[in-house]
């Protein structure tokens, strides 16, 4: 069972940073794939960012300048650092895992954590 849990959170005003980490072994242990999405209320979710296994990434062109996706194996994360933030940027934000092969195993479908709210103040 792989139970992703986000952290980092919290309202920050307009130009501010923050960090969200996800934490989903084995995913963030290995090199597998994952993303972040965000849902505003009122919304529907939308994609922020992906990683894959090559470490390659990518984001939309809403955040693309502003925001990093990064992780760290040994820590067992995923982080997405938040450059810039706007109002628009305020919504909650979850990690999800890559359906295929990840750690040995194969997935069929990938998996969502609780999320964590990130509010922006102007």
């Amino acid at each position: 069972q792989v139970a992703p849990v986000e952290s980092g959170g919290g309202s920050v005003q307009a130009g501010g940073s923050l960090r969200l980490s996800c934490t989903a072994p084995p995913f963030t242990s290995n090199n597998c794939g994952m993303a972040w999405y965000r849902q505003a209320a009122g919304k529907q979710r939308e994609w922020v960012s992906g990683i894959g296994r090559s470490g390659s990434t990518s984001y939309s062109d809403s955040v693309k300048g502003r925001f990093t996706i990064s992780r760290d194996t040994a820590k067992d994360t995923l982080y997405l650092q938040m450059n810039s933030l706007r109002p628009e940027d305020t919504a909650m934000y979850s990690c999800q895992t890559s359906f295929g092969f990840c750690g040995g195993r194969w997935y069929d479908s990938g998996y969502w954590g609780q999320g964590t709210q990130v509010t922006v103040s102007s």
